[in-house]
């Protein structure tokens, strides 16, 4: 089909809403990446109940995808079929409630919840100021960053299901494990309530600029990225390929070569390598590429399957044939 086709049948396809829809709406270069292809059809709902009114109104067997800012993902370069979801202004809030509460919106970055809770008297949530992107990303992959993950100071959150119903979840009714949420590819997050300590706010100001020093110092956060590129193997995986429980995904891909490696304009960082950087020519194939070839090198040396951090979505671009499915 062609786009014209696709976007005729996405106009009369698709339910009323009070927000927008944008055709063949720039994606790849808004994404941290800043490569990538387009989204078909973007949502941009107004508020939750606007979003609602679309998911109830749309197939819920058709592509879907959600968007905050972008800061993990590789969007394909021949772009994202049927719907992507970008959230807007109502869903950045960050409110600070009684009892060492803190209530926020998907889109609210996870910096700034660090800040404000740091500002109020509320510890445990400094560990944000180190993760790169938004709440409702870091719900999705229970994100964490210096010894602390989502799950350590999550009360509850709310999610849409594919027909908009807005769910109340527990903690436990999302099944955390490392970087992963059991239900978590089936929801659309759009709000966390966590909660923390009492502390004092100059302590939690010096533990965020402490945990930004770190960042500058070890990752490259000026560059083009997207933060860790896999996820650390399990002490299980370790223990079995013979190496020490400290062996992280950064030395597995230095030990085969990895740092500075580079397919096209894509790089695995000579600062940090578990970090993919966009040189400046990269495409998403490049990016997603480069990721494989060091998936690949690990297992061959090693016998571990890395497990990507970095999400991938879309279709690959004419002339582009799919990577090889050389591993589970």
């Amino acid at each position: 089909m062609t786009d014209a086709a696709l976007n005729n049948q996405a106009t009369t396809a698709l339910p009323e809403i009070r927000g927008s829809y944008r055709y063949d709406a720039t994606l790849g270069a808004k994404g941290w990446f800043k490569t990538g292809g387009t989204a078909d059809v973007m949502v941009c709902p107004e508020d939750i109940a606007d979003l609602q009114t679309f998911l109830a109104g749309y197939d819920a067997s058709a592509p879907l995808h959600i968007y905050g800012v972008g800061s993990n993902t590789i969007f394909r370069d021949g772009g994202l079929n049927g719907c992507t979801v970008k959230l807007g202004r109502s869903f950045n809030y960050i409110d600070v409630e009684e009892g060492g509460y803190v209530r926020c919106g998907a889109l609210a970055l996870d910096m700034n919840v660090a800040q404000k809770a740091a500002q109020a008297g509320i510890g445990g949530l400094s560990f944000l100021s180190g993760i790169p992107g938004t709440i409702g990303g870091a719900l999705k992959m229970n994100a964490g960053a210096y010894g602390r993950e989502v799950v350590n100071s999550l009360e509850s959150l709310k999610a849409l299901d594919r027909q908009g119903n807005l769910l109340t979840l527990s903690v436990d009714g999302m099944h955390y494990s490392y970087r992963h949420s059991a239900p978590g590819q089936e929801l659309l997050f759009v709000e966390a309530l966590f909660k923390g300590q009492s502390a004092k706010t100059d302590d939690l100001m010096a533990e965020i600029a402490e945990i930004k020093q770190k960042r500058e110092n070890s990752q490259p956060i000026k560059e083009k990225t997207g933060g860790s590129t896999f996820a650390n193997p399990s002490a299980e995986d370790l223990e079995d390929s013979g190496l020490a429980p400290d062996w992280g995904a950064w030395r597995l891909v230095d030990a085969v070569g990895g740092r500075g490696f580079k397919v096209g304009g894509a790089q695995m960082s000579e600062k940090h390598c578990n970090f993919m950087i966009n040189t400046g020519t990269a495409t998403a194939f490049d990016l997603e590429c480069l990721g494989e070839e060091m998936r690949r090198r690990v297992f061959e040396t090693f016998g571990i399957t890395l497990r990507w951090e970095i999400r991938r979505e879309g279709r690959y671009a004419d002339g582009q044939a799919p990577l090889d499915n050389w591993i589970d």
